[in-house]
């Protein structure tokens, strides 16, 4: 395991971080808005940077002898790992909703979002804007959470975005239960990790340039 990723996990990472992987348990609750699942992972992942900057841990971190591109990489392995953690959860869940549950009338009866791949590649571009919004902004200055109100802000209008979608004419196969329009489910979901993919790479490099003009 990459020491930096070990660091983080034994070190720095708060134990809400691990606590919170249990929001995913939220994908089986019916009329509910079951992305906010993936915004509860996030806000765990939140609360190890909080910790880390209460206990200077990115000035400690700096010290050790590792290039400063390496405090930036650890964060974000130790990010992508809760949140891939919290991603398998949720596609456990939603498989039992597409197996199941499938055919249990609450969920039917659902007005918000069902758990679909859809729903999946929606919670990865929640995870990419977390990286891309939050931490890519908070390494501009490695002490300022304000990034955290905007990435709020964005998450919950893309939430509001995605609950609503299947209900404008003509988009209702986003919303599809068990394996109907498989298809297009599969790519909703391809299209969601290849946002993550490339919210999380382009922030982790900018992340590694602001963070080496910052005199700690």
């Amino acid at each position: 395991m990459n020491a930096m990723l070990r660091k983080e996990m034994c070190l720095s990472a708060s134990v809400l971080s691990y606590i919170f992987l249990a929001a995913a348990v939220m994908t089986l609750i019916p009329g509910y808005p079951v992305l906010c699942g993936a915004f509860f992972i996030t806000l765990g992942i939140f609360q190890s940077f909080q910790s880390a900057r209460e206990a200077n841990d990115i000035v400690y971190s700096a010290l050790l002898p590792v290039a400063k591109s390496d405090v930036v990489k650890g964060k974000f392995m130790f990010s992508v790992m809760i949140e891939l953690a919290g991603f398998l959860l949720m596609t456990v869940f939603t498989l039992i909703r597409m197996t199941v549950l499938s055919s249990s009338e609450v969920y039917h009866k659902n007005a918000l979002m069902n758990a679909n791949p859809f729903f999946l590649g929606m919670a990865l571009v929640i995870f990419g804007l977390f990286n891309m919004v939050f931490i890519g902004g908070f390494f501009k200055t490695a002490y300022k959470f304000s990034p955290f109100v905007t990435y709020i802000i964005v998450a919950f209008l893309t939430i509001g975005v995605a609950e609503a979608l299947h209900h404008i004419p003509g988009c209702a196969d986003v919303n599809a239960f068990g394996f109907d329009h498989i298809g297009l489910q599969a790519a909703l979901l391809c299209g969601g990790a290849v946002m993550f993919t490339m919210l999380t790479f382009l922030s982790y490099k900018k992340s590694c340039r602001t963070f080496e003009k910052i005199d700690l």
